[in-house]
């Protein structure tokens, strides 16, 4: 019988599920492996792999007594869940009360048993601090990839700016009240397109194993892709890389619509949120830096050489902290409100930079995948999601096939 991914990854997680109920022992409990030599362990190291991200910017007030639900997918598999709470973009702490993670069965109802409580350091409730992060226990079992994991948080107390990331390109669920330790959806009558206070989501993986993170804007946080079906060129990278059996398996998607490079706006700038976002994720070997269309467009002043500015500062950072950088193109775009023969300029600049100026550890040609043969300044129709910025899934999918597995494990 062949099965689904998701439902291979159900069965996985429900066997341990089944094996530890019936030995009196939580879920996700391995059973004891008989204990190795000093050279043996030291062969079998492990570390921790971000397996889902994805960039927090504010998200209006946040409500007190409210829950979410969250539903996101990984990328690698692994053991030993952890999950970072942020409260980046918030002006007083925020507390959490009850967190929990466990496997979708559907909408917001989960695989029955699979609901397991998260601890930080030991405590039920944890307190994030305004511009603070906090990365919880690890939750131990095995977490299989392409899983859709759902994260359930109840805040008693929140307010002023929530942070999240506000377009998700995928369903996830509100209650009033705490709802977080009930499997089933009744309690779950309200939907939202935003991930809210969760950031990241990494996973115990073998050493050999690293992460690509992705930072870039709308292209890249999936707009005009389908909703719901997991469909942004970095989630067909994920499969990608996955089926090629590749040592970079994580991939965490740090894209903000709107964002730019060099000046905050939509979500803080490239250069701002660097640290935060990618040098600080788990396991990242590599920074796939695809970004500048928004600093472009936008007639704000910003001239090629202050874009190359911006990605020698970026590379700069990046090596400093041992990571390597893929470059992708900027894509075309004429045909979109704000194009015009100045910004072209630019554009064409600074593609010239990134394809020949050597300063990158690899570079991925994004803008000859997209662009039309008939008119280089235009995204390929097949493509175009309709925008004449933004691909559709078939463009994604495109973009996704270009990269070389080879260069994110680069270092």
């Amino acid at each position: 019988m062949n099965l689904h991914p998701a439902d291979l990854g159900r069965r996985t997680l429900l066997a341990g599920l089944t094996a530890a109920a019936l030995a009196g022992l939580p879920a996700f409990t391995a059973s004891a492996a008989p204990a190795l030599p000093a050279a043996a362990r030291a062969a079998d190291s492990r570390h921790d792999v971000v397996t889902w991200a994805a960039s927090a910017d504010r998200l209006g007030d946040g409500a007190a007594d409210r829950a979410y639900r969250l539903v996101v997918r990984t990328s690698v598999g692994g053991d030993d869940l952890r999950i970072r709470l942020t409260n980046a973009l918030g002006d007083r702490p925020v507390t959490f009360d009850s967190v929990r993670a466990g496997i979708r069965r559907q909408g917001a109802a989960l695989v029955p048993g699979s609901n397991r409580r998260l601890l930080f350091g030991g405590s039920p409730s944890v307190t994030v601090p305004a511009g603070g992060t906090v990365t919880s226990d690890a939750l131990p079992g095995r977490l299989p990839a392409a899983t859709d994991l759902v994260v359930s948080l109840h805040s008693p107390d929140a307010a002023g700016p929530a942070s999240g990331h506000g377009m998700a390109m995928q369903t996830s669920y509100l209650a009033q009240g705490d709802h977080t330790a009930e499997d089933g959806a009744d309690g779950w009558r309200a939907t939202t397109g935003s991930w809210f206070y969760l950031d990241s989501v990494s996973v115990r993986a073998a050493a050999s194993t690293g992460a690509v993170a992705a930072l870039g804007d709308s292209l890249t946080d999936g707009w005009q892709s389908s909703s719901d079906l997991d469909r942004r060129w970095p989630d067909y990278l994920a499969r990608r890389l996955r089926r090629a059996g590749s040592a970079v398996q994580g991939v965490a998607n740090e894209g903000i619509s709107g964002n730019k490079v060099l000046a905050d706006g939509a979500g803080q700038s490239a250069l701002n949120r660097l640290e935060r976002d990618v040098l600080t994720q788990p396991g990242v070997r590599t920074v796939f830096l695809f970004e500048g269309v928004n600093d472009i467009k936008a007639h704000s002043g910003v001239t090629a050489q202050d874009m190359i500015a911006g990605y020698r500062e970026i590379l700069r950072r990046a090596h400093a902290a041992g990571r390597c950088v893929v470059g992708a193109t900027v894509g075309p775009f004429k045909g979109w409100s704000e194009w015009d023969p100045a910004a072209e300029s630019v554009r064409q600049e600074v593609n010239a930079f990134i394809r020949d100026g050597g300063e990158f550890d690899a570079v991925t040609d994004f803008d000859r995948v997209l662009r039309s043969p008939y008119d280089h300044e235009r995204i390929l129709p097949f493509f175009d999601g309709g925008d004449h910025l933004h691909p559709s899934d078939k463009g994604m999918q495109a973009m996704a096939d270009a990269v070389d597995p080879a260069a994110l494990d680069c270092a």
